[in-house]
């Protein structure tokens, strides 16, 4: 019975220390890390959720049903901390020879709360007490930390995309980006916009990578995503690079490349599978037909477009296949509303990379993420 007791005694002790790592991992350790426990309820509120939308077409419905999937699943989650530490601190109560699991229970609940309507009769009981309120307090301090961090993050991104529907129209366009621009003579100095959006997507890395569910969080109107916007600013980027005559590469290129890295390293965390070192002339999503309407805009509308279309089509789908496969898995992840080139191909109908689910571990081999 001893040997059982000391087993069960190490048990609640282990359980009690997974907890509090998790939670330090999950809203203090400044990297990218995979939180067993976070990832749990994430994704079984996910699947709620994907239970209560089912199969329906219609965008506003699961639009306003998935904006509650963060909120909810980051209300949860210190409830799942202390629930564990409450069952943590009931094995261990027991174990220290209190008579029953229901008695040993109720004094675990009493020192979690900080209520003491159980008397502690014992120095162990009353040491097991201090350390569990202690516990308790720590884990809600660094809930209530947390959300501030998280909602300052997010209305940093959401203020960039919100600009964007003034540059790039609503939905989002690319092609739209670079028309706007140049009727009101800025697209020759456009270096500004995009470092600006370099900027952007460093944060995006940074911010989404240690705080995963930021991903879910859904802008505050139902047309508008951080998804979106990154797809239209890139290939906002990439259509200017290869197809408009004497413009600077570094800016553009500069942005491009800090955009796909950081889809690319968000795409890492989520487990999304992508050929790291792409050919410059493997498939993407984008036909050539849908690149000449583009291209036959771009010269209606009066921009400097380069002597060579074929090279211009080249050099854009060298730049595209880049970021193509995970820009349209995270999409798919989050949801994303209609824009062209991005969301749009994003559905089950066309061929996705597969996502697997969110309880496997990254790889660990490094990239090669130069430009194909």
């Amino acid at each position: 019975m001893i040997a059982i007791r000391v087993f069960v005694f190490g048990l609640g002790v282990g359980i009690a220390l997974w907890t509090v790592l998790s939670a330090i991992r999950t809203t203090v350790l400044p990297r990218s890390a995979q939180v067993s426990i976070s990832r749990w309820v994430f994704s079984f509120t996910r699947r709620v959720f994907e239970l209560v939308i089912g199969r329906t077409d219609d965008f506003a419905k699961r639009d306003r049903v998935m904006a509650l999937f963060a909120p909810i699943s980051l209300v949860a989650l210190p409830l799942v901390w202390l629930l564990l530490i409450g069952f943590a601190y009931t094995l261990m109560f027991w174990a220290i020879d209190t008579a029953s699991f229901a008695e040993a229970m109720a004094l675990s609940g009493s020192s979690l709360t900080t209520l003491g309507f159980v008397a502690k009769e014992t120095a162990g009981e009353r040491l097991l007490a201090f350390t569990e309120a202690g516990w308790g307090l720590i884990l809600v301090a660094l809930m209530i930390t947390f959300l501030p961090s998280i909602y300052s993050v997010f209305s940093r991104r959401e203020a960039q995309v919100a600009m964007l529907e003034v540059r790039a129209g609503d939905p989002p366009s690319a092609v739209e980006m670079l028309l706007r621009h140049h009727r009101i003579g800025w697209l020759d100095d456009m270096d500004d916009t995009w470092l600006d959006w370099e900027r952007w997507f460093a944060e995006l890395e940074e911010s989404h990578t240690t705080f995963p569910v930021l991903a879910f969080f859904r802008s505050p109107q139902p047309q508008r995503s951080w998804v979106t916007a990154s797809g239209t600013v890139l290939d906002a980027a990439a259509l200017y690079l290869s197809c408009l005559d004497g413009v600077r590469m570094g800016p553009a290129g500069v942005c491009l490349r800090s955009g796909f890295l950081a889809l690319r390293r968000l795409a890492d965390f989520f487990g999304i599978d992508f050929d790291a070192d792409p050919a410059p002339d493997d498939p993407i999503s984008i036909s050539r037909a849908e690149f000449d309407a583009a291209w036959d805009q771009m010269a209606t509308a009066g921009l400097p477009l380069k002597a060579d279309r074929d090279q211009a089509w080249r050099d854009f789908a060298g730049w595209r296949v880049n970021y193509d496969t995970v820009l349209l898995a995270l999409a798919e992840v989050a949801m994303a509303p209609y824009a062209p080139w991005s969301s749009d191909r994003s559905s089950p109908s066309h061929q996705q990379p597969r996502v697997r689910r969110f309880g496997r571990r990254l790889r660990n081999s490094e990239h090669d993420l130069d430009r194909a």
